[in-house]
């Protein structure tokens, strides 16, 4: 039974899509995902917990609970080494304690913060709860148990602790922004942005709030507010490489590509730019089809990343060459110099390859994958473009033979099963195209590659039919 060319050319084009040329849509596609912003912040406010516990030392009489007069006696003699010797300092408090009558609340936070001073941090955990147990309204004591909790990342815990010390009266920014952050943690957004805003309302200077009020409007997409933010931030911190990124990711969520690329030529040209500056600035060239500016920036990378670099100039040539741009991929391959090892030689040698296969130029893209498999035998990617490599010369036992080897490889299976029955195909092969695609569909299911299925399971058919 014969097949119609029409029919072998339309079945052969379930695999087709691994040679097809992009246009230059592909290259907008290849920007990083501006969606993604990047937290301008890289962590915790900073916050030294031993100085807020130390400064916790003196009384607020009044306002907080008392000690006896033993107690407040031995304080008196304890008090100024609390910081300078505080292991000394928890034995002098230990005596004090009597079993049958509980140390003050008063008590119980000294001798919590003299815990923490040496180190003690569960111990000083105990006593601070002991204390806003049986004192509710012990502001510095909810304060500090706070403190605790935020220095040990747990910011959860810290969240009620630093609420109360805002609900009985604790006005001080630190208490605020501390709050906000640990809101921010636990994801309770609109809180944390309420309590960023009352930090920076009693220190508007302080940057550290002001990067997590940032936060809060780029998570809410409030891109307005985030931008009036960031400027503030680099007119303050023009060194600041983190806010220039920020920026520039909240101008490319505002879909303004032009200014993006006007900001981080600023930060480059004044040396501000590090390499996630440079790595997008490269990409938005990339996307723009600025060819010559994009190569020249992942160039100007290598001087920060060089690995970095040669891996996105690697990329950047495999679009090239889907994208039909064969000259400015040539120019960019023949500037690369050999990486002198690992994943880098290996994609260096495909993309030679690749840009050989694009010019039908079949044996030297065989040269290429030769070596390159020589280096790593089971590279997927590299056996497929072989096996194309020998089924353009015609050499079509040959190419079965590389298609058979990606199959063995869980990465390359699928294609390369859809390429053995492509193979089958042209010999007139059907049940065994029939069986490669059943193979394929295993792996992955697709209708396109289920109705091609169907069609030469019909000519199996037909040909069982005609058959003597």
């Amino acid at each position: 039974m014969k097949i119609t060319g029409a029919i072998l050319g339309s079945c052969l084009l379930f695999s087709s899509a691994r040679a097809a040329a992009v246009d230059d849509t592909a290259l907008a596609n290849f920007l990083q995902d501006a969606a993604a912003l990047p937290k301008p912040a890289k962590g915790a406010p900073a916050l030294d917990p031993k100085q807020v516990i130390n400064e916790s030392n003196s009384f607020l009489k009044e306002r907080e609970p008392e000690m006896t007069a033993e107690e407040y006696a031995l304080y008196e003699k304890i008090v100024s080494i609390l910081g300078s010797n505080p292991p000394f300092a928890v034995k002098l408090l230990e005596a004090m304690m009597n079993e049958k009558t509980p140390p003050s609340p008063a008590f119980e936070f000294i001798l919590g913060n003299a815990y923490y001073s040496a180190g003690q941090v569960a111990k000083s955990e105990v006593r601070y709860r002991n204390a806003v147990t049986r004192f509710p309204t012990f502001i510095r004591a909810w304060n500090n148990l706070g403190v605790l909790y935020y220095s040990a990342g747990k910011y959860t815990e810290a969240v009620p602790c630093f609420s109360k010390a805002v609900v009985l009266g604790d006005r001080d920014p630190m208490t605020f922004g501390l709050l906000g952050y640990s809101l921010e943690q636990g994801g309770d957004q609109v809180s944390a942005e309420m309590a960023f805003m009352q930090a920076l309302g009693g220190d508007p200077a302080n940057l550290e709030w002001k990067e997590g009020l940032l936060r809060i409007c780029i998570a809410g997409k409030q891109f307005a507010r985030a931008e009036a933010l960031v400027k503030d931030l680099i007119a303050k911190a023009p060194r600041e490489t983190r806010y220039w990124l920020a920026y520039a990711n909240i101008l490319l969520a505002d879909n303004r590509k032009l200014e993006a690329i006007v900001l981080l030529e600023n930060a480059a040209a004044t040396g501000v730019a590090g390499g996630d500056e440079l790595l997008m600035l490269a990409d938005l060239y990339s996307g723009q089809g600025l060819v010559p500016e994009a190569i020249a920036t992942y160039e100007r990378l290598r001087t920060v990343s060089p690995g970095q670099a040669t891996q996105k100039l690697l990329e950047y040539v495999d679009l090239l060459i889907r994208s039909g741009k064969l000259d400015a991929a040539t120019k960019l391959v023949e500037s690369l110099p050999p990486p002198p090892e690992g994943d880098l030689r290996l994609g260096w040698l495909q993309a030679r390859a690749d840009l050989y296969a694009a010019q039908k130029r079949w044996p030297a893209a065989r040269t290429e994958l030769d070596t390159l498999l020589g280096l790593a035998p089971l590279n997927g990617r590299a056996l497929l473009a072989l096996g194309r490599a020998y089924a353009n010369e015609g050499e079509l036992e040959r190419a079965g033979l590389a298609f058979e080897s990606a199959a063995r490889v869980t990465t390359s299976a699928y294609s390369a099963s859809l390429e053995l029955a492509n193979l089958e195909l042209r010999n007139r092969h059907y049940a065994k195209c029939v069986d490669y695609l059943v193979q394929a569909l295993a792996i992955q299911r697709t209708d396109t590659v289920e109705d091609y299925l169907a069609r030469i399971r019909t000519l199996v058919a037909a040909g069982e039919t005609h058959s003597p």
